[in-house]
């Protein structure tokens, strides 16, 4: 094996902590009653999946949303539904981001809407009042890249972009579709649950 120098990061159940079924109810709660069918931990349905991939802005979504809903929806509204996939924000694995970039190059690779990471990006993440940038040398995003995981799109986005050499960059997923993707470019992978600590098995790994 090569000797690792990148580390490629999943944001959502590897970073934080999600729960699909939390995020239903907060979209149920601001009158989106097909939430349940739309909304996937992995790959979103319909609109959901449209902001995802960048076919469609934060405010055509929320108009979009809103029509769904059958009322005017607010920003903050929308933006409260998609913060219900967020069950923690653990400051531990924030901190341990800022260890490994000591000694490797840091990124995030994930599926996610301007909702989440406009949030992600603000002070308003984490209690330090940091945003996620302050953790990793760079974001990439489904809705900015125009291509989502597992697609190969996404991957060969961040690979141009960068310029890291996957045999030389562990890539960390917790969805078997996106390291399965991940193995095809040539990534050492490794696939943690959704909030396990995953610290040792990563150090195993480097």
């Amino acid at each position: 094996m090569k000797q690792i120098k990148n580390i490629v990061f999943d944001f959502g159940g590897v970073i934080i902590g999600i729960d699909r079924n939390q995020a239903v109810k907060a979209f149920e709660r601001i009158g989106v009653k097909d939430a349940d069918s739309l909304l996937d931990k992995y790959h979103q349905q319909g609109i959901f999946q449209e902001v995802e991939n960048g076919n469609m802005d934060a405010e055509t979504f929320r108009c979009e949303l809103s029509n769904m809903s059958g009322k005017m929806l607010t920003y903050e509204e929308v933006e409260q539904g998609w913060k219900g996939f967020i069950t923690e924000v653990p400051q531990y694995k924030l901190d341990y981001l800022n260890e490994l970039r000591k000694q490797y190059k840091v990124f995030i690779l994930s599926n996610t809407n301007p909702y989440i990471m406009g949030w992600a990006r603000s002070d308003k993440f984490t209690p330090a009042g940091k945003p996620l940038d302050a953790y990793v040398d760079k974001i990439y995003t489904s809705f900015e890249a125009g291509s989502t995981k597992p697609d190969f799109g996404i991957f060969d986005y961040m690979i141009k972009d960068s310029g890291i050499n996957p045999v030389e960059t562990i890539f960390v997923d917790d969805g078997a579709a996106n390291i399965a993707a991940g193995k095809e470019f040539g990534f050492v992978t490794m696939q943690p649950e959704n909030e396990e600590d995953w610290r040792q098995k990563l150090e195993k790994l480097l």
